[in-house]
């Protein structure tokens, strides 16, 4: 008699493990903490005057910028001093393409009069073309060469800006962009807007135009690390060789780096154009578009955390809020007196700069490093907690 043997069913496929209890709840923390914080942006209009709104208002022009940079230098490798150019190639583009034609003394001042919408469009597009230029050149060099080699656009820019006086007005008066509208709605004093009993004059309109070009700029940012093009990125700024035997082609990830960082740049352009009501290119590397601007969003990035798109919106608050908060409360802080004759910038500069030496001799990661160990920390504790249930189960 043969023996019967019974087969097990076909066993079905497991299904996909599902994350760790601690990753999922330091996901819901970070997700809270964005939320709250969006909250909060978003009802300060309510409650603090234009001088605070102003000052945040910069802090958003240096976040969009510095998220830009960090792209560029963080992300794929590629040292880029030469922000401050892009910036005045984002303002000038926006003041021709939005501007009217007009004479101011012996000059004509060209302007193109398109929407307001399209000329922030055109600005953008501009800017990463200018920035697509340079791509042969970044292509071609790395490190410190490309760092110099970046610089002179810098001056490139204090030049153009004197010898274009019909495009940018000239070093003397500049020249004043056509204010922001979108749809009708226009983001200065004209018409009357109450929410809450709190009237919105420009202060308040043009806080949350910055706003939504900062979450814009945030979300966009972070999707593109998470893409199949930040993984390019990052295999070029580890090993350019290896990535090209990955299938990387190595010299459109450079430039598509330096035009993406250029179109950032350029929007922050745009924005401290509309935040001063002014383009008017600088002769001095302490004005707008100067050196000290480039330095200005380098040192966001480095103290934020090279490659951190959130380091990067604190750097920001650090290096452009500093002289802003300086500004606004010296006397308050009892700094009248000590702070007679010595500018608020130049005082952040000795603030920023040794917030720099201190994250290059402590922590290179940044405050970025810092912020991850700290959610690792609280999510570990949570994890590593006692927990009741049947012998034998396994703690997560």
């Amino acid at each position: 008699m043969s023996e019967t043997t019974t087969s097990a069913p076909p066993s079905s496929p497991e299904p996909p493990s599902a994350p760790p209890p601690a990753r999922r709840r330091g996901r819901l923390l970070r997700g809270a903490a964005w939320l709250a914080l969006l909250l909060v942006m978003l009802a300060l209009p309510l409650v603090i005057g234009p001088g605070l709104l102003s000052a945040g208002q910069y802090v958003m022009v240096g976040a969009v910028g510095a998220i830009g940079l960090t792209l560029v230098i963080g992300q794929a490798g590629q040292l880029s001093l030469a922000h401050a150019f892009f910036l005045l190639v984002g303002g000038t583009s926006y003041a021709v393409l939005a501007g009217e034609t007009e004479q101011a003394g012996s000059e004509r001042i060209v302007g193109l009069g398109l929407p307001p919408l399209v000329a922030l469009v055109g600005a953008v597009v501009i800017s990463a073309l200018a920035g697509l230029a340079f791509a042969p050149v970044a292509g071609r060099l790395k490190g410190i060469y490309l760092g110099v080699a970046s610089l002179a656009l810098v001056f490139l820019g204090f030049y153009l800006g004197q010898a274009l006086p019909a495009l940018t007005g000239g070093a003397a008066s500049g020249r004043n962009p056509e204010p922001f509208s979108l749809f009708g709605f226009p983001f200065t004093n004209e018409g009357y807007l109450a929410v809450l009993g709190v009237p919105f004059r420009q202060p308040e309109r043009l806080w949350y135009l910055f706003l939504a070009f900062t979450v814009i700029a945030f979300v966009l940012a972070r999707g593109a690390v998470r893409s199949r093009v930040g993984r390019s990125w990052r295999a070029v700024r580890d090993n350019e060789a290896a990535a090209a035997v990955m299938g990387v082609d190595v010299l459109r990830a450079k430039a598509g780096a330096f035009a993406v960082s250029a179109a950032y740049a350029g929007l922050a352009g745009v924005m401290v154009t509309l935040w001063l009501g002014l383009l008017k290119p600088d002769e001095s590397e302490f004005g707008t578009y100067g050196l000290n601007t480039s330095i200005a969003f380098l040192a966001m990035a480095i103290i934020g955390g090279l490659g951190s798109i959130p380091g990067a919106v604190v750097g920001a608050l650090i290096v452009f809020g500093t002289p802003q908060f300086l500004t606004l409360f010296a006397d308050e802080l009892g700094l009248g007196d000590t702070l007679a004759g010595i500018s608020p910038t130049v005082i952040s500069l000795y603030v920023y700069g040794f917030a720099v030496i201190l994250v290059v001799l402590f922590e290179p990661g940044g405050l970025a490093a810092i912020g991850r160990r700290i959610v690792g920390l609280v999510t570990r504790t949570g994890a590593t907690a006692p927990r009741s249930g049947p012998p034998g189960e396994e703690r997560s």
